[in-house]
C-alpha cells in the first residue's frame, strides 16, 4: 500500500485498498462515471462524491510532493539543509507549511536586511542573538562601534544597530512556527472590515450594507465576503483585517526575547514590533485574506454545483412534436416547431400584440401550425412579453380540441446559444431569433440535453460566479455536467455533439466522428458499431458503451444501462428463466427471487449483480423526476400586479446560502431569504428547495423602485 493512499484513506475515512484501488483505476484511464456505475467491487462501492475526493487530494499531494523536492533540493543546493529542518518538510502535509519552512531560504527581492547583510552586518546581528539567548551583559552602542564603515555606507552606530534590527526582524519574521501562530490568530481573532470610500454619498451604492461593515474573519459569511471583496475591485469599498496587536506581539516576546539585560531586551522587542507590524502582518493578512477567498469561492462553487446538477436534471416534458416561442413585443414573436427527435420543422413570425389584425393571423398561423405538426408541447420563453404572449397561446389552445400543453420555459442562456459557434453549425441558415425559438423547445422536451451547449455561467444560477477562481469553477462545473449526462445516459442516435463530449471516455474529436459517422451511415444497430468509428478503440468504448443507449436495436441491452462486459450473465439469466431477452423486464417477480451467487463471476460480484438486476426490471428508465410546471396566476404580470398577502405558485430559478430566488410571472424573480423558508430554523437553503422546483410563496413586500420582492414559504405569517 503506499503511503499516498494510506493518506488519503485516513482523510476520508476509508480503507486504502479502496483508495489504491481507485488510483489504479484512474491510472488506467478509467473516468469517475465509469468507476462508480461499473466497478464497484474493485473500489469497495465508492460514490462519485468520495470518487472526485481522491482524485482531488491524489493531485494536490503529488503536487504537494513534487514541490517538496524542489525545496529539499534548493535549501540541499545552498548546504544549509539539517536533519532536523529535512524531517519538518518531510512531515509538512499542507502547502502553506512547507512554504513557512522555506521561507528563509527562498532567494529575495531586495530588501532592507539583505542591504544591511550587503553592508557587513550580519555578524553583528549574530552577536546580539547571542547576547539574548545566553543573558550576558553587553552596551550595544560598544557592540556596533566596530561596524561602522562609511566605506559601506555606515555612518554611525544607530545605522549599524539598525542594520542589525533589519536582519533580526527579517529572521523573526520567516520563523515557521511564528507566521503559524500569527496566522491562526489571524483566522481565530481577526475581523475583517469594509467601508465605503469618500466620493459616494449614501444610497448611492449596491454596497450601502457594507459602508461601515464589521465581521469575525472566522464567522463572515460567504456571500460577504465576495461583495466586499468585489467592491474593494471595483474603487468603491475600502476592505481591511484588523486584529488586537497586544495578546500577539506579548506571545512574540514571550517566545522570543530571553535575556533580563534590559537593553538587549528593549532592542529585541523593538525588532519584533517592526517584524510584526512591517513584515508579518502584511504578507500573513494577503494569505488569509486569501484563504478565506478561497473557502468562499469554493461555498459558491458548491452552490453553483447543486444548482447546475438541479437544473440539468429537471424532469425533461418528453420527446414529443413541440413548438418553441420566443415573446417579443415591437419584434413579434419568433415560433419554431420541431418534432419528436427535437428535428428543426418550420419557423414563423408572428405579431399578436399589435393591431387587432395582426393578432387574429397570429392565432390561424399558429393554430396551423399546431394541427400540421401534431403539437402537443408549447414552449414560452419567460422574457419580454412572456405573460401577455402566454394569455395570447392560451385564448388560441381555448380553440382547439385536445391542446397541447403550453409552459413558460426558463430562457436563461437561449440567447448566448443562439449567437454561439455551437449554434451556428447546426443551423448555419437561420437566424439567431429562429436558433433562440428552437432552443426553448428543445429546452423543454429535454433541458440536459439542450442545456449542456450553453456556457453554464449563462445559465444564471450561480452566486459571486464571476468573482471565484475561473479554473477551480470550470473544473468543477464541467464534473457536474458529466456526472448528469452519465446519470441519465445519452440516446445514440439523437445525441448532439456537444452531449456525446461529456459521456465517459469521448473526446470531443471522438464525439464529432461518431457524429459523422451516424450521418454518413445511419442510426446505430448497436453498440458494438462504435467500434468502427474513427478513433474510438477497446478503452474508450469500455468506458462510453454503459452510458450509451439505442433505442430498438438488435439487442435490447443496449437500450439499458448494463455494460456490454455483463451481457453473458443477462443471456445466462434468461436462459435459465427460459425467455427471450426482449421480455425479461415482464418477469420482474421471479428476477427479484434470482440466487444472484449463482452468476457472480471474478469481475461482476453481487453489488453489479444487483445493478444489472433492477435495470432489468426497469430498462431503459430515465432516473429524472416526473414532469410539473408552475401555474402562474392570470392578471397578474408586472411587479406592479404584486400586492403583499398574496398567495402565488412560482419555479425556483436559483438557490443560494442565504435565500433562493422564485420567478412568480412578473418578469423579476422573488426573494424567499433562508429565514422566509420554513416554520424552523433552516442553515442550509438546499435542504427546502432545489432549481426548477416549482413552490407555493406568499407576497411580503413589494418594492417597485428597486425591483425588488420579498416572498415567503413559512405557513406562519
Amino acid at each position: 500500500m503506499t503511503p499516498l493512499a494510506t493518506t488519503i484513506a485516513a482523510e476520508l475515512e476509508i480503507r486504502p485498498a479502496q483508495v489504491e484501488a481507485t488510483l489504479v483505476l484512474f491510472a488506467e484511464g478509467a473516468t469517475v462515471p465509469f468507476v462508480a456505475r461499473y466497478r464497484k467491487e474493485r473500489t469497495g462501492d465508492l460514490d462519485e462524491v468520495q470518487l472526485r475526493q481522491i482524485a482531488e487530494r491524489h493531485q494536490y499531494l503529488t503536487e504537494l510532493e513534487d514541490r517538496r523536492q524542489t525545496v529539499l533540493g534548493e535549501i540541499q543546493s545552498q548546504g544549509k539543509l539539517t536533519d532536523a529542518l529535512k524531517t519538518a518538510i518531510l512531515a509538512c502535509q499542507q502547502k502553506t507549511e512547507l512554504e513557512d519552512l522555506y521561507l528563509p531560504y527562498r532567494p529575495k527581492r531586495r530588501t532592507r536586511a539583505t542591504m544591511a547583510k550587503e553592508k557587513g552586518l550580519e555578524p553583528l546581528a549574530q552577536k546580539i542573538e547571542e547576547l539574548n539567548k545566553t543573558g550576558k551583559r553587553a552596551i550595544l552602542v560598544q557592540e556596533a562601534q566596530a561596524f561602522v564603515n562609511p566605506d559601506k555606507g555606515v555612518q554611525s552606530t544607530d545605522e549599524a544597530l539598525q542594520g542589525a534590527a533589519d536582519i533580526l526582524a527579517e529572521q523573526v519574521a520567516e520563523r515557521a512556527e511564528l507566521r503559524r501562530y500569527v496566522r491562526d490568530r489571524l483566522l481565530t481573532h481577526g475581523q475583517v472590515t469594509a467601508s465605503i470610500k469618500k466620493g459616494h454619498p449614501e444610497g448611492s451604492t449596491k454596497y450601502e450594507m457594507y459602508r461601515a461593515y464589521q465581521s469575525p474573519v472566522r464567522s463572515i459569511a460567504s456571500h460577504n465576503l465576495l461583495a466586499i471583496l468585489r467592491g474593494d475591485r471595483e474603487g468603491i469599498l475600502k476592505v481591511g483585517l484588523e486584529v488586537e496587536p497586544d495578546p500577539i506581539l506579548q506571545t512574540l516576546e514571550k517566545r522570543m526575547v530571553k535575556t533580563p539585560v534590559a537593553e538587549v531586551c528593549q532592542f529585541y522587542r523593538e525588532v519584533i514590533q517592526d517584524a510584526y507590524s512591517r513584515l508579518m502582518k502584511p504578507s500573513l493578512t494577503s494569505e488569509v485574506m486569501a484563504e478565506k477567498k478561497a473557502w468562499a469561492d469554493e461555498v459558491s462553487i458548491q452552490n453553483f454545483e447543486a444548482n447546475l446538477k438541479n437544473l440539468l436534471l429537471s424532469p425533461p416534458a418528453g420527446m414529443k412534436p413541440t413548438l418553441g416561442v420566443d415573446p417579443g413585443f415591437r419584434t413579434g414573436c419568433k415560433v419554431a416547431a420541431v418534432d419528436s427527435t427535437g428535428k428543426f420543422l418550420e419557423y414563423q413570425a408572428v405579431f399578436p400584440h399589435q393591431s387587432q389584425n395582426q393578432r387574429q393571423h397570429a392565432a390561424q398561423t399558429l393554430a396551423g401550425m399546431i394541427r400540421k405538426h401534431k403539437i402537443e408541447l408549447i414552449a414560452i420563453g419567460n422574457g419580454t412579453a412572456s405573460r401577455e404572449t402566454d394569455a395570447f397561446v392560451g385564448e388560441v389552445l381555448k380553440t382547439l380540441p385536445n391542446p397541447p400543453v403550453k409552459v413558460l420555459v426558463n430562457e436563461s442562456g437561449a440567447s448566448i446559444y443562439s449567437a454561439s459557434e455551437v449554434a451556428a453549425a447546426e443551423f448555419p441558415d437561420l437566424d439567431v431569433t429562429v436558433r433562440g425559438a428552437i432552443s426553448i423547445a428543445r429546452r423543454l422536451q429535454d433541458p440536459l440535453a439542450e442545456l449542456v451547449k450553453i456556457d453554464p455561467k449563462s445559465i444564471g444560477v450561480g452566486q459571486y460566479q464571476h468573482d471565484v477562481d475561473q479554473k477551480r469553477l470550470k473544473q468543477k462545473l464541467d464534473d457536474t455536467i458529466e456526472s448528469c449526462v452519465n446519470y441519465v445516459g445519452v440516446d445514440l442516435n439523437m445525441a448532439s455533439r456537444e452531449l456525446l463530449t461529456y459521456v465517459s471516455g469521448l473526446t470531443p474529436a471522438v464525439a464529432n466522428n461518431i457524429v459523422e459517422f451516424r450521418d454518413a451511415n445511419g442510426a446505430f444497430q448497436s453498440r458494438r458499431e462504435l467500434l468502427k468509428v474513427k478513433k474510438l478503440g477497446p478503452k474508450a468504448f469500455e468506458q462510453a458503451a454503459g452510458f450509451l443507449r439505442i433505442r430498438n436495436g438488435k439487442n435490447p441491452l443496449d437500450n439499458t444501462a448494463v455494460h456490454p462486459e455483463s451481457y453473458g450473465i443477462v443471456d445466462a439469466i434468461a436462459a435459465d428463466l427460459a425467455l427471450p431477452l426482449a421480455q425479461i423486464s415482464k418477469a420482474a417477480d421471479r428476477l427479484k427471487r434470482l440466487d444472484i451467487k449463482k452468476y457472480t463471476t471474478a469481475e461482476a460480484g453481487e453489488l453489479t449483480l444487483r445493478d444489472i438486476l433492477q435495470e432489468l426490471e426497469k430498462p431503459g428508465r430515465d432516473p429524472r423526476e416526473q414532469f410539473a410546471y408552475a401555474r402562474f396566476q392570470e392578471g397578474i404580470n408586472e411587479i406592479t400586479d404584486l400586492k403583499p398577502g398574496m398567495t402565488l405558485e412560482g419555479v425556483v430559478t436559483n438557490v443560494t446560502n442565504f435565500g433562493a430566488f422564485v420567478d412568480v410571472g412578473v418578469h423579476q424573480d422573488g426573494l424567499v431569504h433562508i429565514s422566509q423558508m420554513a416554520d424552523r430554523f433552516v442553515s442550509d437553503p438546499n435542504e427546502i428547495v432545489k432549481v426548477g422546483q416549482v413552490v407555493t410563496v406568499r407576497v411580503m413586500e413589494v418594492d417597485t423602485k428597486l425591483k425588488r420582492i420579498g416572498l415567503s414559504m413559512r405557513a406562519s405569517s
